[in-house]
């Protein structure tokens, strides 16, 4: 749980971290939109005030229009200042766009003390967001009036039209944003719907086999009864009842501790030990198992104490469903059990002369609830859980597994462990 939170903290910083980052880019293009800007508003101011500095009709036109002299046109004063004020906003627009700066504005020609002589079609308002832009004219036009003339241009909330400019920069990352909190809120979400359905499943199975354990004991005591009242021609019966039982048992106990690993409580006592005598009982019992059932096994085992930190049942338990694979898979199975030290490792390996293992089949055969393909294991009863459940024993214990196979040739599967001093 205190890693899922770590994970999930991690992903949550990383995601605001990433925001962070790009809104600063952001502000970056911004502020070196807005310097672009003032460069580019320079030039064309420059540009204008040389282009209104000289006499041209453009200038003779405004000159008519703000001396309020009538002698050159046949318009009334009123339609030679309207077509002043659009003569020359066309004008700034086309100086402007010339520069890359296509953007609504205003502008007013005045003189320093305020009065207006020409202004804007559309009527120029001072509001708080507006940048000023102010353009001292010379020439033609200043020593005409014999005043000081400003032709002063205005532009509302350029912080849109910045945005605007930096399309190529802030849509893809809105994009690529929210596509990632997409990915990362269906990631959660699937995450947190699977752990549910996962625990719901695990308590599903507990409260199953609990219930299972029951009438498996009751069975195994009415097999005892019986076994003591019926005759000797029946005793195969009962011996079948009693070992089919304690499969069953076997499976019960095996999906209860799996289900309890993964709830994440440990049921491992790790201790320093001795698994010497542990082990030559389990290689006399598959010595006797063998001379019953007719296979062969052969046991290879140190002379000297094996002292390692374990949980001897559960190793025990790792051992055995190693051994069961080993017998189980081969038609006429020959199982080598070899436990040997190299460097501070203990080694525990079993061998059979089983069918083997294709690469992909080794990939997965420690996954949970894996079974090989119908066709190829259809003799074989099982859930897919023991070697599972070695691997669990094994990383509990801080051990690893080896595996070498080939198909055809049968499989060994090796268990190592860190040695101890007594």
């Amino acid at each position: 749980m205190n890693k899922r939170k770590l994970y999930i903290a991690v992903l949550v910083v990383s995601v605001v971290g990433l925001f962070v980052v790009q809104y600063q880019y952001l502000n970056i293009g911004l502020n070196l939109a807005k310097v672009q800007f003032q460069r580019n508003i320079g030039q064309a101011a420059q540009i204008i005030k040389e282009d209104l500095s000289t006499q041209n009709q453009l200038t003779f036109l405004i000159g008519q229009a703000i001396t309020l002299d009538e002698r050159y046109f046949t318009l009334s004063m009123d339609s030679i200042q309207d077509a002043s004020r659009h003569f020359l906003n066309d004008f700034i627009t086309y100086r402007l766009t010339e520069k890359g700066i296509d953007t609504d504005f205003t502008y007013r020609l005045s003189t320093k003390d305020s009065t207006d002589y020409l202004t804007s079609p559309d009527p120029p308002t001072l509001a708080p967001d507006q940048s000023q832009y102010p353009i001292e004219l010379r020439g033609y036009l200043p020593e005409l009036m014999n005043k000081q003339l400003i032709l002063e241009l205005r532009f509302t909330d350029l912080t849109p039209y910045f945005l605007f400019q930096l399309n190529g920069l802030t849509i893809p990352t809105l994009i690529f944003l929210c596509g990632m909190l997409f990915v990362i809120v269906w990631v959660l979400r699937s995450f947190y719907w699977q752990s549910r359905v996962i625990t719901t499943t695990n308590d599903f199975i507990n409260n199953l086999t609990h219930e299972l354990k029951t009438p498996v004991f009751s069975i195994g005591l009415a097999t005892k009864i019986l076994e003591k009242k019926v005759p000797e021609s029946e005793q195969g019966v009962v011996a079948l009842i009693q070992t089919e039982t304690e499969r069953l048992k076997t499976h019960i106990e095996k999906v209860l501790e799996l289900s309890t690993l993964e709830s994440g409580k440990s049921p491992y006592q790790l201790d320093i030990v001795d698994l010497l005598p542990v082990i030559e009982q389990l290689a006399k019992r598959y010595e006797d198992l063998a001379r019953l059932e007719g296979f062969v096994f052969n046991a290879a085992l140190p002379q000297e104490p094996i002292m390692v930190k374990a949980d001897v049942h559960h190793w025990q338990n790792a051992l055995n469903n190693l051994f069961d694979n080993a017998k189980t898979y081969a038609s006429d199975p020959v199982i080598d059990f070899v436990v040997s030290r190299e460097g501070d490792q203990w080694q525990f390996a079993i061998g059979d002369n089983g069918p083997g293992m294709t690469k992909s089949q080794k990939d997965l055969m420690f996954e949970k609830y894996y079974r090989a393909a119908a066709s190829e294991s259809h003799h074989i009863k099982g859930y897919g859980l023991g070697l599972n459940f070695v691997q669990h024993i094994v990383k509990a214990h801080h051990g690893q597994i080896n595996v070498t196979t080939a198909l055809g040739q049968g499989t060994t599967v090796s268990l190592t462990l860190r040695g101890h001093d007594a």
